[in-house]
C-alpha cells in the first residue's frame, strides 16, 4: 500500500501561473489523491522587487477553475498556518542563525561593488564566474571589524569543499552532484527576507511534506536543499523533478507567449486566461495530465477520478514532452459535445452575453437560442465560437452588403427574384411552423417549380442569417419564427430588386 502522501505547489506571485506550473501542480495534486493524502497551497512572495500585486488572485482563481483543492493554504487555514512566506520570516531568521551557529552557514559582508569587481576579475582571468568565499574565511577580530563598520550582510551556506551530494528521484532514479561545483549560496538576504533555498527547505520540513513534486528547471538547486536537510538533521522528502513541456514544435521550452494553432488561431499560455479563450476546465484537466504522463498507450479521454485512480509519479516520462496544440482543441471540442443541452447553455450564457452585448438573463430564458443549441454543440470546439453561430438571431435586420449573395449557384440574379417571390408566398400560407413542415413544404416547392434543392434554400439561409455557413435551415426558420423569418425575406428580396432597377 501506497502511504497517504502530502504534497504541495508553492507558486511566486511575481508573474502569471504558466501552462507550465499549472501541469506541476496538477501531477501534484493527482499524487495526493491517488495516495489519499493532502495538497498544500503555498505562496512563495519572497521576492519582492518582482511582486506583481493581481498575480496572487489569478494564480488562486486558476487553479480552482482548473478544479484543483487544497487541503491546507493561505485561504482555508491549516494547522501549519501562515501559508504565505512573507508572513514566516522569524523562522527563516531562526533557521539561518541556526545554521551559523553550528557552521553550516556564516555572514557574507561583501558589497555588490566588491561582488562586480570579483566577477570582473574572474572573467578577465578566464576563471569559473561564481563567489569565492572570501567572508567564509574571516577571522573573528575580522567579522567584528566588519559589523562595526555597519555593513550590511547575508547568510551563505558553507557547502562541503569535497565529495558528493545524491539524492532519489522519483522520475529520474538516482541523481548525483560533485559539491565542487556548487557555489555557497545565499540563505537570508541583507532585507531579512529568505531566498528560495533556505525558505523551501524550512517550509516543506515544517509543512511535513513527504514528495518535492517540481519541475526540472529545479534540479539543479536540489542539491542545496539535501545539503540544508542534512545540516538541519532533517529526513529528505522525495523528490519528482517534472519534465519540461516543449513548444508544439518540439525545439525549445515554451515560452510565454500565446501559442498558434495549426489553423492560426491562438492558444493562451497562462492559466488564468484560458477561460477567455472558451475552453472547458475538464478538458484542460484532461490535457494537461496527458503532457508526460499517459493512462496507458490507447486512451485519450478519461475522467478526474479515472486520473487520480492510475496516477503513478514513476510512470512520468523524463524527457521533455511537446506542447501538443492540435489535441487541445480537438479535446475541447470531445468534452463540448458530452455535456447535456442544459449544461451547455448554461456555460455558454457568458460568452454569448459577451459576444453579443445580449443581457444574460434573456440568453437564459431565450427559447430560440435553445432550438439551435443541439446544431451549435456539433460545430464548435471552444465556447467563444458559439456566437458566430446564432448571432444572426440578436440583430433587428440583416444587412446584405452585397445582393448577389442571394443568388444561388448556376442561377441568375433575375431567376432568383420570382425564386424568393414563391418563396415568401409558399411561407405566407404555412400554418404549422415547425421543422418537419417547412422541410416538406420548401422541398415541394423546389419540386414543382423544376429546381434543385439548393435553388431555394440557399437564399432563404442568406436572407436570414447574411451567411452562407450556418445550422440547417429549418431549426433556423423555427427558432426566428414566422414573422420575423417573412420581413427579412421581403427586405431581401427588396434588396435584390433595386440591385437588379439599377443595373
Amino acid at each position: 500500500m501506497t502511504q497517504p502522501a502530502r504534497t504541495r505547489f508553492a507558486p511566486s506571485p511575481t508573474g502569471y501561473l504558466h501552462i507550465g506550473g499549472a501541469r506541476t501542480a496538477l501531477f501534484a495534486w493527482l499524487y495526493a489523491r491517488h495516495t489519499g493524502g493532502q495538497f498544500i497551497l503555498r505562496i512563495e512572495d519572497t521576492d519582492r522587487k518582482r511582486y506583481v500585486p493581481d498575480a496572487l488572485d489569478k494564480i488562486i482563481s486558476g487553479l480552482r477553475w482548473l478544479g484543483l483543492d487544497w487541503d491546507e493554504g493561505p485561504d482555508v487555514g491549516g494547522p501549519h498556518a501562515p501559508y504565505i512566506q512573507s508572513q514566516r520570516l522569524p523562522m527563516y531568521q531562526e533557521a539561518a542563525d541556526w545554521l551559523i551557529e553550528h557552521g553550516h552557514a556564516y555572514r557574507c559582508y561583501c558589497t555588490p561593488e566588491e561582488l562586480a569587481d570579483m566577477r570582473a576579475e574572474q572573467q578577465a582571468k578566464k576563471q569559473k564566474v561564481g563567489y569565492d568565499r572570501r567572508c567564509r574565511w574571516l577571522t573573528p577580530e575580522e567579522r567584528a571589524a566588519k559589523e562595526a563598520e555597519g555593513r550590511a550582510w547575508v547568510v551563505r551556506l558553507a557547502v562541503p569543499l569535497e565529495g558528493e551530494v545524491a539524492f532519489e528521484d522519483e522520475i529520474r532514479g538516482r541523481v548525483t552532484f560533485d559539491v565542487r561545483e556548487l557555489q555557497d549560496a545565499v540563505l537570508l538576504k541583507a532585507d531579512g527576507y529568505p531566498t528560495y533555498h533556505l525558505a523551501v527547505v524550512v517550509d516543506d520540513h515544517d509543512m511535513e511534506i513527504t514528495h518535492v513534486i517540481r519541475g526540472e528547471e529545479w534540479i539543479s538547486s536540489a542539491p542545496l536543499h539535501v545539503l540544508l536537510y542534512q545540516a538541519f538533521g532533517w529526513d529528505l522528502p522525495a523528490f519528482a523533478h517534472t519534465p519540461s513541456i516543449l513548444k508544439p514544435s518540439g525545439k525549445g521550452k515554451l515560452s510565454k507567449r500565446d501559442l498558434k494553432t495549426p489553423e492560426g488561431g491562438s492558444v493562451p499560455i497562462m492559466l488564468h486566461e484560458y477561460p477567455d479563450y472558451g475552453y472547458l476546465p475538464e478538458a484542460v484537466f484532461n490535457f494537461l495530465s496527458g503532457i508526460g504522463w499517459s493512462l496507458d498507450d490507447r486512451t485519450e479521454i478519461y475522467d478526474r477520478e479515472t486520473a487520480i485512480k492510475h496516477f503513478d509519479l514513476k510512470a512520468i516520462n523524463p524527457a521533455p514532452a511537446r506542447f501538443p496544440v492540435e489535441k487541445l482543441d480537438w479535446m475541447n471540442g470531445v468534452y463540448i459535445r458530452n455535456l447535456s443541452l442544459e449544461e451547455l447553455h448554461r456555460r455558454l450564457i457568458p460568452y454569448l452575453s459577451r459576444d453579443l452585448g445580449v443581457p444574460e438573463e434573456e440568453l437564459a430564458r431565450d427559447e430560440r437560442l435553445k432550438i439551435l443549441l443541439p446544431h451549435v454543440q456539433e460545430r464548435i470546439k471552444r465556447l467563444t465560437e458559439a456566437a458566430q453561430w446564432v448571432d444572426y438571431l440578436y440583430v433587428d435586420e440583416v444587412r446584405l452588403d452585397d445582393p448577389l449573395s442571394l443568388v444561388p449557384r448556376k442561377t441568375t440574379p433575375q431567376e432568383t427574384l420570382p425564386i424568393l417571390d414563391a418563396i415568401i408566398e409558399t411561407l405566407e400560407s404555412v400554418d404549422v411552423w415547425d421543422e418537419e413542415t417547412l422541410e416538406t413544404i420548401l422541398r415541394e416547392l423546389a419540386t414543382t417549380r423544376g429546381l434543385k434543392v439548393g435553388q431555394v434554400l440557399a437564399p432563404i439561409r442568406q436572407a436570414l442569417t447574411g451567411k452562407k455557413a450556418t445550422p440547417p435551415l429549418f431549426p433556423i426558420l423555427v427558432a426566428l419564427g414566422k414573422e420575423t423569418s417573412l420581413e427579412r425575406l421581403r427586405s431581401a428580396r427588396n434588396t435584390l430588386q433595386a440591385y437588379l432597377d439599377e443595373a
